[in-house]
Order: C-alpha cells, then structure tokens, then sequence
C-alpha cells in the first residue's frame, strides 16, 4: 500500500497530498443476545413461507371448530371433546415456545418472554381456559410469522447483494469454456464473461471492452463503461460485449462476498437502544412474574368472597399481558430495517450502534482528494525550468513516478503515455510526507512537495503557486514543476447544504492540500472550516481537537476514501467512506461505507439513523403505554385473557408494522 505524499503547493509551507495508509479499525460489540425461536427457514436462511402457513392451517382447522362448538365439546364425557381439539392445537402452536422455556431454564435463564407464556397458558388450561390458552400460542406464532417477513422485507436490499453471487464462471481451458464453479477457480485463470451474465470473480479485463451494471454494489442504474487494462468486480453484469478477464482474486476475498459478509453480520453490533431493552427485559420478567404471584396469592387471604380460581385467572392475565415480546421482537427488527433500508440506497452500516452514533452527530468532518472532489487528476501545466523542456520534463517526472500507484502519478503517466523501462529507475525511494527519491539515468532525481525542496535545500524562484503541483529537481538542480488539476464532485455543494438543513452544527475539511486550494474549495461548497497542509499524523491530532470540543453528547464523523484516511476514519465516533465500488480498505476499515462514493449520501445515512431512532422509540412507548393500561384492568378483572392477547401478541404486530416503515 502507498505511503507517499506529493504537494499541491501554493507556497513555500509545508504541504502535501494525502497519502495512502492501510489501518485496520476495529470495535468491539456486545454479540451476546440471541433471541431463541425456531422458525422455518430453507438453507439460505430466507424465509420459507409455505412451510411456515402449513402449520398454521393444520392449527387453525382444529382451533376454528373448537371455539365454534365450544358449549358442546365442554359437555362430553370429562370434557374430552375439548381436549381432543384443543391440546393438539397448543402442541402445535406452542411447541417452539415450549421447547425453548424448557431449555432456557435448564440454562438457569428462567425469565423471559416464553417463559411466561409457558406459565400463562399451562396455568389456563389448568383452570380450564383452553381457548384462551390456545389462542395465546396461536396469535404469538401468527405474530412471528409477521415478524418472519417483516425481516425478509427489510432483507431485500441485502438479497440483492446475494442474488448477484454468480453461481457459474467460463473457464478458458484449452481454448474451450467450461461451466464450473466460481469457487473453484484460482488467480491467474482466464474467465469469459458474455453479454447479459454476472461477473463471477474480482479481474483485470484482458481482452474487449463492454458496458456493466453496477446497480448491486453501488445502487446506481447507470452504467459504467470498461475497457481493456480496467479491473472489473465480483457481482457486476456485463450488458454488451464479451470480456476476457484475467482473475486476479479467489471468490471468498472477492468485494461481492465481503460485502454480502458484512451485511449478514451486521446484526452482531448492537446499538445502545438494543442493549438497554435486553437488560430491563431481565429486571421487568421476575418483576412480573412475582406480581402476578402475589396478585393470585394474595387478595384471596385477605378479601372477603374473593375466590382462588378468579384472582389466579387475573394473575395468568396479567402475565401475557406483561410479556415483553413487542419490544424484544420490533426493536431489533427496527435498526435491522434501518441497516436493510441504508443498504437499499447504497449505504452499508455495519451495524445498529453506528445508527445510534449518527443521530448524535453535530460536526461532520471532510477528507478533500476523493471525497469532496472527483480525485481524477489531469495535467494541465508543465513548466520546464534550467534548461529542460515540457517534453524532457514530462518524461523524468514519469519515470519517478512509474512505481507509484498514486492518483497524481498515475495522471503524470497517462499524460506522458510512453513506456517506461524499468532499468532506468533504481534506488526508488518513497519519502513519506515529502514524496519520491530515485535515480534516472544514474542521475539523482527527486519529485514532490515544495517542502521537499526546502528538505533539500534546492533553490527554486516560486513558492506561491495555485493547485496540485510536483516540482521536480535532477541532482540538487531545480528542473521546475507540474500542475495536475481535480474537479469537485457534482453533488459536493448539496451534500454540505443538505447537512446544514439537518442542524448539523460545524463541516469541517481536513486535506493535506495547500491553504490556497483548500481555501478555495471550503468557499465553494459553504464549509465552515479547514485545516490545510496537514500530514497524516496532523489529521489525526486535528480531528481529537475536534472530538474535544463536540460537547458531551455531540459525535463527530468523519467522511474519507477508506484508504489514505485510515487513521482518522479510526479515531472519529463514526467513520465514513467512499467505497468506490467495494473497495477492499473502505470495507474493512469504516464504520459506515458509501459504495456510490457521493458524498450526498452522508446527509442520507443521517436521516435514516434519525427515522429509525423515532420509530424504535414510538414502538416503546407504545408498547408500554398499552402494557400500563392493560395491566391496571387486568389486576381489576376488566380485561380478559383475549384483552391480554391483544396487549402482547397485537401490540408486538403494531410494532413489528411500524418498524418496517423504515425500509421505504
């Protein structure tokens, strides 16, 4: 990975391009919480839904008679009619339920939501309230089936990623193709891609050009040209032409399969919300459970005419009134919905916490190179000094820069065009905030900042010059310098006014740019602040300042490319980056990855963490305003046990509804 830096001087301060650093960034999450139920599932993990309403039809067909004829399968003989309907019915709808209760228990993990349920219902039948017992199962199991595909529609935009893994790749073997496996072939191979068909591996096209669709990675339509040299991802579809493509990674490291990876994963990283609603269904379950203990126990020693069955009936009310399962169900599948929804519009979270991160942002921090601007760089100026001409000066800047993979090289090589021999480049030497050292032509050649030429001491008559400039000198004798040119992204102004319209407090660019250009751009786009002329370590120290004065409950974000930006994505609350059609650095080492690379979009991740905030927090509200107001007329014998129904079962359905409004 590059480490170099070149200059984009305006003076004779000390300045630098943003270098290129690799860090890996981690946190670490409570991954503790499982929420234990059995559903029906094929091995994708996708919802079946045919297997889940079997079931329900083969319970209901026994549970509709019995309500019906109720009166008369009471009257037979020990009531055994009631039975022979009924108990197969809460088999069937309650075995999960059941199962699961029993083995929490034997875990010593006694109070939780089926463990309620298991004692309101087998309390009921005791008391011979078999339909409501029934019922209790039932309406739960529908609740879960609702919750089921509430999952699988917040999971659309995910299952997009997963319909494009390629089941096949054309191998080219002997001058045949071969349909094989995309797993099966190594780096090296060359794979056919024609018209029409998923690109199956990561490659560097060899042979033809073509349009593809990157609508999977990157949730835009429009798309993008290739061409020969070019590199080509894992999940594109090639729309016109045929593409040799040389492989140039296995299908596990492709960017299609760690992206699929992070996403299925990103439930793992719990958000504060989350982890709360865990611990107070830990307190609130024993707390209901000894509530309802004292409610059947009690008011029959010491009212007067109160009779066991009746109070006992109130207390296995007021259990599956009090059962948690709209909140342990809907607050999940709500930031799930919110990273579902984010995904759908190109924005990979990974995971709830950083939603919760962003709704307390108040400064929203700005790499420039890549992020704000296009990051394309094209020569515009070659100003020969000493004696050297454009052509002779274009040509040493090029065999300088020809180890390097940096944009600004890259654009002084396309502009030079020629090839480059390599045994005319030895000693190469990357100086790290400075730029290039390496001798040509058994010449000492250097290329980089204005402060590389004062590190020198190699005496040149310009400082002030406007715009991405590489000087260059051949033995300590100034041969004068290059202007490379970047354009601001389309969506670079909208993206800061967007932010200001949202109430956030300070934007601010960090860019190892000089003051003239980084001035230049904070006045375009509105930008509060900048800092120019910043190293890599500068970045990380301005953006702890920045941390130190966002207030106690303000979060500071900070927005980069994913590769140079390393560091500071690390340090900020929320990292940010511009993933540039699944970059491999920006997947692994931001918070939040931005495939479309528009900076808009930061805006956008803001919003949906705020929509699903609001909706989490109405679902707890809700669910224990109804809870409240139930328990009261349960305890008071208003409510009967298909009241308590409603208050868990219907409640949890109202939640489950509302938590998918963040997908749209």
């Amino acid at each position: 990975m590059k480490q170099k830096v070149h200059s984009e001087s305006s003076g004779c301060s000390n300045c630098e391009h943003d270098h290129h650093e690799n860090h890996n960034h981690a946190h670490n999450h409570d991954e503790n919480h499982n929420h234990d139920h059995d559903h029906n599932h094929d091995g994708s993990g996708e919802l079946n839904l045919k297997n889940e309403i079997l079931p329900l039809v083969a319970i209901l067909s026994l549970y509709a008679p019995g309500v019906i004829f109720e009166n008369q399968l009471h009257n037979t003989f020990y009531s055994i009619g009631e039975y022979l309907l009924f108990i197969p019915a809460y088999l069937l709808s309650g075995w999960s339920v059941l199962k699961t209760a029993g083995r929490n228990i034997l875990k010593g993990r006694v109070f939780d939501e089926t463990f309620l349920m298991t004692v309101a219902t087998l309390g009921a039948i005791a008391i011979h309230k078999l339909p409501e017992a029934v019922g209790v199962m039932l309406f739960y199991k529908i609740g879960e089936l609702f919750q089921d595909i509430a999952v699988s529609r917040s999971r659309s935009s995910i299952k997009a990623l997963l319909e494009v893994r390629p089941d096949y790749a054309n191998i080219q073997i002997e001058g045949e193709l071969k349909k094989v496996p995309p797993e099966t072939v190594n780096i090296g191979d060359i794979i056919v891609v024609k018209p029409g068909e998923k690109i199956p591996l990561d490659g560097e096209i060899i042979d033809g050009n073509s349009q593809v669709d990157t609508s999977a990675l990157t949730g835009e339509s429009v798309p993008r040209s290739v061409r020969l040299g070019e590199t080509v991802l894992a999940g594109m579809i090639n729309k016109m032409g045929v593409l040799s493509i040389k492989v140039t990674k296995l299908f596990d490291d492709s960017s299609i399969a760690k992206i699929v990876d992070l996403v299925q994963n990103a439930k793992s990283k719990k958000a504060e919300t989350e982890k709360f609603i865990t611990k107070f269904a830990r307190y609130y379950t024993p707390i209901v459970v000894f509530t309802s203990l004292a409610v059947a126990i009690l008011p029959p020693l010491f009212i007067s005419g109160a009779t066991s069955s009746e109070w006992v009936y109130r207390a296995l009310i007021l259990l599956v009134i009090s059962c948690p399962c709209g909140l342990v169900i809907s607050i999940p599948l709500g930031y799930f919905g919110g990273v579902g929804g984010a995904a759908k519009r190109g924005i990979l979270v990974k995971g709830s916490t950083f939603l919760d991160t962003l709704n307390a942002v108040n400064t929203v921090v700005f790499d420039k190179t890549g992020t704000l601007t296009q990051g394309v760089f094209k020569v515009v100026e070659i100003v020969p000094k000493n004696g050297y001409n454009e052509p002779e000066l274009l040509q040493l800047a090029a065999k300088v820069e020809s180890h390097s993979n940096h944009p600004i090289a890259q654009s002084i090589l396309k502009a030079y065009g020629g090839k480059i021999d390599d045994s005319e480049v030895r000693d190469y030497e990357e100086i790290a905030g400075y730029g290039i050292r390496a001798k040509i032509d058994n010449r000492v050649a250097i290329a980089g900042s204005d402060r590389l030429l004062h590190r020198e001491n190699i005496a040149h008559d310009n400082c002030q010059l406007e715009g991405t400039v590489v000087h260059l000198a051949v033995d300590n004798i100034y041969a004068g310098y290059i202007v490379i040119a970047d354009e601001l992204k389309e969506d670079a102004r909208q993206a800061i006014q967007a932010l200001k319209r949202m109430g956030v407090e300070r934007t601010v660019m960090l860019t190892g740019d000089n003051q003239a250009i980084a001035s230049r751009i904070a006045q375009q786009l509105g930008i509060d602040a900048y800092e120019a002329e910043l190293l890599p370590e500068e970045k990380v120290n301005a953006i702890e300042k920045l941390l130190s004065t966002a207030g106690k409950h303000g979060k500071v974000a900070f927005v980069g490319d994913g590769i140079n930006d390393a560091p500071v994505i690390a340090r900020a609350d929320v990292g940010m980056a511009m993933g540039g059609l699944g970059s491999d650095a920006a997947i692994e080492t931001a918070d939040i990855v931005i495939m479309t690379d528009a900076p808009s979009k930061v805006a956008e991740a803001i919003q949906i963490a705020r929509k699903t905030r609001t909706i989490v927090w109405q679902n707890i509200i809700f669910a224990l305003a109804i809870k409240a107001v139930f328990i009261g007329l349960g305890i008071f014998g208003i409510a009967t046990m298909w009241e308590a129904v409603f208050a868990d079962v219907g409640v949890a359905l109202l939640a489950i509804f509302n938590a998918t409004r963040v997908m749209k």
